[in-house]
């Protein structure tokens, strides 16, 4: 069976911004520093495409790898699997 779309498929609410909250990004989460052990939080910055992750690690928490470029590398726990992921810092919450 074939499913028409792509990745970003039945994402409406999921990765969308209220009205109010629409237009430019903040400059300080765009550039936020992370060092290798911190835990963040997937959150989706629907206006930056770049770096984006799969729609069903939105909301997960994870530990911050190494920096690859100006991503960083995540590693989550999905179901029971270790998987890393490449993430723009725009995308991720720092959790304190």
């Amino acid at each position: 069976m074939m499913r028409i779309g792509g990745s970003r498929r039945k994402t409406r609410n999921i990765m969308s911004k209220p009205k109010r909250l629409r237009g430019k990004v903040s400059l300080t989460r765009y550039f936020q520093p992370l060092e290798p052990g911190q835990r963040v939080a997937l959150k989706a910055e629907p206006s930056v495409q770049d770096g984006i992750y799969f729609k069903r690690f939105h909301g997960r928490v994870g530990v911050v790898g190494k920096r690859l470029g100006t991503c960083y590398e995540v590693r989550i726990v999905d179901r029971g699997k270790a998987k890393s992921l490449i993430v723009h810092p725009v995308h991720l919450k720092l959790l304190r």
